[in-house]
């Protein structure tokens, strides 16, 4: 297609030539930006190598995060060292798989100033990828988006400032889909992310830059956020851990939203690296004094580290799919050989139905976060470029509300699932609405956390969606979230971990994957995932609200046990 034919059909302005060539001068000068950039930090990383020629990289790359913040705080291994083997590293994956979209330059001059400080952190001299959104002082966060182009922040967000306080050294910035409602990684300013386990497939999203990275070996620590599964979705498709936390657990001051004053659905900050421990240093090192002290409107509570590391057996509750998606074979196989593995550790299983799947989908997680309409999302597109990844969505968001009910009628015999999502994308209508879905996700949060308490739970072990998606999928795949936007309506912690890899017995049983609904979606799910063996395959595991230290504890244990090491009873 040409670049003409583009603007034709992905161009909601395309009857104004000269707003199109000032959009098409906007992205330009933002790649050249992004472009200069990584020359600067490619040069900086160069130069350090010269000057220091016997650092050993390769050693220095194999650590885990925990190593790494031992000899750094011994001082076996100094924090230059550390910060621009990263950063080498950093580029050879970006060249690779696209994944990096800006160097935070200030990274040298707070390097400086570490070395200075008497007191180190508990992440002292660690690198940290922080996500596109996420505000930087002196860099933009674009959001994928032209109209957040050339807005400069002047200050760090408050995850950022707490990092550094930490001894942190945020170092760069990481690619999101445009508008980040999308579980892809693809936007038209900076281009497609590609997954670096497999580049035919899509590394997640919205943090799809950060699972790239990280997976690609390019940082050990990195800051996503997630709304409907942003932070577990990259992690399942690349193979990493993730966390994301109760909504409220850590600072959102300082973040760049395509739908700022959504309430129905919690969004949250989290951390993603390649194993649990990480996860729980970065969380222990945010949950301090300084965050409590920049962001009062968080409740002060600090890690508690005698949760985190206790060998008291759980009492599990777990499900195999939720009936909304029929979970692929390799996701139903992780979590059967999961719930194994606890049993035999000497945990208690229990089978858990999450109530009223269909509803929570359609009216409290979709109605709820489009409770607008989609207005807002269609506004984001206001003098700019709809990628082709998103053009599905898109399309589906813009049509009048009474086309969407008119379809939603005339599918509903035929494909009823689809004609729900329909009918939930036409909003709430009202603010006396708006309060009654407000109440509907309240009574709905009791009567699960009701069940819950009646099997006396302490967490819940369940699927991840994955294996990683080809391109395109995703975007006209939305709803199969399913498996995470769950715990964004309920707000509740719930973390994602490895335990497998696709055989080829799961990619021939797929062959006979039908769904619940034999609709066009389960057909899509089946061509999205095919094609992944070798792939990494996760579980996702969960708490009660403001329990991310017990939810990480269950997440070691299966990672322990998923790496064939049984811990001690």
């Amino acid at each position: 297609m040409t670049q003409e034919r583009l603007w034709q059909v992905l161009d909601p302005s395309w009857g104004d030539p000269r707003g199109r060539r000032q959009i098409q001068q906007k992205m330009e000068e933002a790649r050249r930006t992004r472009d200069l950039a990584l020359e600067r930090m490619e040069k900086a990383a160069r130069r350090f190598k010269q000057e220091n020629p016997g650092t050993q990289t390769a050693h220095i790359l194999s650590l885990t995060m925990v190593e790494l913040a031992e000899k750094l705080k011994e001082g076996s291994l100094s924090p230059e060292s550390v910060l621009y083997s990263y950063m080498g590293k950093a580029l050879e994956v970006t060249r690779e798989v696209n994944c990096v979209v800006d160097f935070i330059h200030g990274c040298e001059d707070q390097l400086q100033k570490l070395k200075k400080q008497k007191e180190k952190g508990l992440l002292y001299g660690i690198p940290v990828s922080i996500k596109d959104h996420i505000n930087c002082k002196g860099h933009v966060s674009s959001g994928g988006m032209v109209k957040f182009l050339g807005q400069v922040k002047e200050e760090d967000s408050v995850v950022v400032q707490v990092l550094k306080s930490q001894g942190a050294i945020p170092f760069v910035k990481t690619n999101i889909p445009q508008t980040m409602i999308n579980y892809d990684c693809s936007n038209l300013i900076f281009g497609q992310t590609l997954n670096p386990l497999n580049h035919q497939k899509s590394p997640g999203g919205s943090s799809g830059g950060e699972g790239a990275l990280i997976a690609g070996g390019g940082s050990i620590l990195g800051i996503g956020s997630d709304v409907a599964g942003s932070i577990r979705l990259p992690s399942s498709f690349c193979g990493l851990c993730g966390l994301k936390p109760t909504g409220n657990r850590i600072s959102k001051l300082g973040v760049v939203s395509s739908i700022t004053g959504m309430k129905s659905v919690a969004g949250m900050l989290g951390p993603m690296a390649r194993d649990v421990d990480s996860l729980a240093l970065c969380m222990k090192a945010l949950l301090c004094e300084e965050m409590f002290r920049l962001d009062p409107t968080l409740p002060p509570l600090p890690f508690d580290e005698q949760v985190y590391t206790s060998s008291k057996p759980l009492r599990i509750g777990y499900y195999e799919g939720d009936g909304y998606f029929q979970p692929s074979p390799s996701m139903k196989r992780a979590v059967q050989q999961t719930r194994k593995l606890l049993q035999d550790a000497g945990h208690t299983l229990v089978p858990f139905a999450p109530p009223k799947i269909d509803y929570v989908v359609d009216e409290l997680f979709t109605r709820g976060i489009f409770s607008d309409g989609a207005a807002h999302m269609v506004d984001c597109f206001k003098g700019d470029i709809v990628d082709p990844n998103l053009k599905s969505q898109y399309n589906t968001y813009r049509l009048p509300a009474l086309v969407k009910k008119i379809l939603a009628i005339i599918l509903k015999p035929i494909y009823p699932r689809i004609a729900r999502d329909l009918s939930a994308l036409c909003g709430v209508g009202s603010a006396k609405n708006l309060w009654d879905q407000h109440g509907a996700v309240e009574v709905y949060r009791t009567e699960f956390i009701a069940k819950w308490r009646k099997l006396r739970l302490d967490v819940i072990l369940c699927p991840a969606l994955g294996p990683a998606f080809n391109h395109g999928y995703a975007g006209k795949l939305f709803a199969a979230t399913s498996y995470t936007n769950l715990y964004n309506v309920l707000n509740f912690p719930a973390g994602v971990v490895p335990v497998s890899t696709v055989t080829r017995a799961d990619e021939e049983e797929l062959k006979h994957y039908r769904g619940h609904y034999g609709d066009p979606w389960d057909q899509r799910l089946k061509e999205a995932v095919e094609g992944a063996v070798g792939l990494p395959v996760a579980v996702q595991c969960v708490a009660l609200p403001w329990q991310e230290e017990l939810c990480l504890r269950f997440m070691k244990e299966v990672e322990t046990l998923a790496h064939g090491t049984k811990i001690n009873m």
